[in-house]
């Protein structure tokens, strides 16, 4: 008798989909199919560097993906769910789509898409490896001196204006209502105090909104004009459009809704995780810190369904938030379980060491996974707490 293998496919090859690729292996029988439009794998956490240099922000999916787990690049057009079937952008020589019987959707977050007059013109988004690349060859053409405004400051925006500073440019960061929303008031001091040093101009308040960007400036809420020769948006982050063209429930910004166990709810063989999943429309802070845990909780409902089990509900911790402020300092925000910050943090060359480890940490876990399937474990408990900040745009 032939033994009947179970498809799944994995739509996304970011942090969540790769841990949940991997994670699939634990179960014999289970054929697994990663779709993504990229043949690498994109640390999305180095992009800032990757536009000053130090790192070129991808690894090879030959490193990271475990055996037997099907490299499809090729974009996702539509899910179709009565048929199970995934339609792609290119698509398969014969035409035909991609069958499953289970998916997990982990398509990841981009550019929030400012409704700003002029910003999608004049300014350059740094969400993911094309406009990060785009950005360094635009930033390649303009002299040190030249004044450079990045628009946002959550962590990327930080990020961003710190790497820059250091390396001598003329950097200001326009923060919306305030500097690092999710920062306790210590670590907010301590990364104003790094930026600061750097050389960046920190402008901030609740005028501090841009309301308009042009070739040469941005302009705030109460008029004033900030030169600006280049302009980089890191305010806001929006997902695909997928759940949306193919009917099935989203919540405002297009996250798929599902229930505790990440099941979509409207379909028990859709699986989400990462930044594009809304379990009961209250999804986790964007951040790889939720996406790999999401994108292996995600891997262990679908082998419960296999295997005729009831699936678990989602348990996961925050520890805080890690933010490097150019390569010889950061800050790193201490938080309670459920993702609330304390008045703690950890500053200066000590926190930029942590830093480093926990992106390399990163990868390891998914390297680890790769090697033995069911190596990776996260911190459980915390509850969730919603991070409205991590979508609104200054």
């Amino acid at each position: 008798m032939t033994e009947q293998r179970t498809k799944v496919v994995v739509i996304g090859g970011g942090y969540a989909g790769v841990i949940a690729a991997n994670h699939l292996r634990l179960r014999a029988g289970v054929d697994i199919t990663l779709v993504n439009p990229r043949p690498e794998f994109v640390e999305r956490i180095r992009l800032h560097q990757l536009i000053t240099g130090s790192d070129d922000a991808v690894v090879a999916y030959t490193d990271i993906l475990g055996d037997g787990i099907e490299l499809v690049v090729d974009a996702a057009t539509r899910i179709d769910t009565e048929a199970r079937q995934v339609e792609l952008f290119n698509g398969f020589p014969d035409g035909r789509p991609l069958p499953y019987d289970y998916l997990i959707y982990a398509v990841g977050s981009g550019s929030g898409g400012p409704a700003v007059p002029g910003a999608d013109e004049f300014a350059y988004p740094i969400a993911d490896l094309e406009e990060a690349q785009r950005l360094t060859s635009a930033l390649s053409e303009v002299h040190y001196g030249a004044p450079v405004c990045v628009v946002g400051a959550g962590p990327t925006g930080i990020e961003t204006a710190a790497e820059l500073a250091e390396q001598g440019r003329n950097v200001t960061l326009v923060c919306g209502p305030v500097l690092g929303p999710y920062l306790s008031t210590p670590g907010r001091r301590s990364v104003a105090k790094r930026l600061r040093k750097l050389g960046v101009e920190i402008v901030d308040g609740p005028q501090a909104m841009v309301t308009a960007v042009s070739a040469d400036e941005v302009t705030l809420g109460d008029g004033r004009r900030l030169a600006s020769t280049l302009t980089i948006w890191t305010a806001g982050f929006g997902v695909p459009d997928l759940a949306t063209r193919s009917g099935l429930r989203t919540d405002a910004i297009g996250r798929l809704l599902t229930d505790e166990t990440l099941t979509s709810v409207d379909d028990n063989r859709i699986v989400a995780a990462g930044d594009a999943a809304a379990p009961s429309d209250q999804p986790l802070r964007m951040s790889c810190q939720a996406a790999i845990p999401l994108g292996a909780q995600a891997a262990n409902t679908v082998l419960a369904r296999i295997a005729g089990q009831r699936p678990a509900v989602i348990s996961q911790a925050f520890t805080g938030q890690c933010i490097s402020l150019g390569r010889g300092g950061a800050t790193v925000q201490i938080a309670r379980t459920d993702d609330t910050p304390l008045p703690l943090y950890i500053g200066g060359r000590a926190a930029a060491t942590i830093k480093e480890a926990v992106c390399k940490g990163t990868i390891s876990f998914l390297r680890r996974e790769a090697r033995k399937p069911g190596s990776y474990f996260w911190l459980k408990g915390g509850g969730k707490r919603p991070a409205p900040e991590s979508v609104t745009t200054p």
